[in-house]
């Protein structure tokens, strides 16, 4: 527990130094996770990270990530486009190998692009956009306060399991917890910006934030069951990986973001 909180605060006063140095700071460091996050599902999945199906992966991952414009670069191609030419490119592969590269082996590859690139590139996307430090750090902090609101919750008050095919320690108890909490805080960021985020919204947000959140946790324990791992890295001592501390991050982002529950 004691290298756990030793990392946890030094990791979270140099994540939130750079989220709010902003542009290239933030943007840098997003990526640079963002590899570190695709090399740990690639070994989950059993696959060397210099073969020619995950550099094709990594290729796109960098492609949805790396903010053009910051570098001064036009970029003309749209998510859409990535997505269609990293699939194209896979299946390829697995022509010109004569199927010694499988479908089901380039399916996990396209799979990993989508769930880390999309991930990661719009916890960019919400930092650019005006009032992107107001609204990141909203995000974040109605995260990680369900985080910590359904574990304290659930280890004080827990009774009934929420999910114990996936996560066996998770209730029902605590969740309901999180979620109240994240909108407890959600109202806290609409008191402080009232011309930014109402009562209603951010009582909405925090809501789905919590939730959506859960969920994207639920889903990395499911994968690491299947897998047969506890963690799915050693990046972070007490804490495990990337995708083990940012599983929530790379499902509420997107979700947030593409339903437009904040500016784009």
């Amino acid at each position: 527990m004691k290298q756990r909180i030793i990392t946890g605060v030094i990791a979270g006063l140099a994540f939130i130094t750079l989220l709010v140095l902003g542009d290239l700071w933030y943007a840098g460091l997003i990526v640079l996770v963002s590899i570190i996050g695709y090399r740990e599902y690639l070994q989950m999945n059993g696959y060397m990270p210099f073969k020619l199906t995950a550099v094709a992966g990594l290729v796109a991952i960098l492609c949805l990530t790396i903010p053009w414009g910051l570098l001064g670069i036009t970029w003309t191609f749209s998510f859409t486009s990535v997505i269609w030419f990293a699939m194209f490119l896979l299946l390829f592969i697995t022509v010109a190998s004569k199927n010694k590269i499988t479908i089901d082996q380039v399916s996990v590859i396209l799979l990993g692009v989508v769930y880390i690139g999309f991930g990661f590139n719009y916890m960019i996307e919400a930092r650019l956009a005006d009032n992107g430090l107001f609204w990141t750090i909203m995000v974040f902090v109605c995260i990680w306060a369900s985080d910590a609101g359904a574990y304290f919750v659930g280890s004080k008050l827990g009774k009934h399991p929420l999910w114990p095919q996936i996560s066996p320690k998770k209730s029902i108890e605590g969740a309901l917890g999180g979620v109240v909490i994240a909108m407890i805080l959600a109202v806290c960021f609409a008191l402080y910006a009232p011309d930014l985020l109402s009562v209603g919204k951010a009582l909405l947000l925090g809501f789905v934030i919590a939730v959506v959140g859960q969920i994207g946790d639920l889903i990395q324990s499911a994968y690491k069951r299947v897998k047969g791992i506890k963690d799915t890295g050693t990046l972070l001592p007490g804490h495990g990986g990337v995708l083990d501390r940012m599983d929530s991050w790379l499902i509420v982002f997107p979700f947030i973001y593409l339903l437009n529950l904040i500016p784009n």
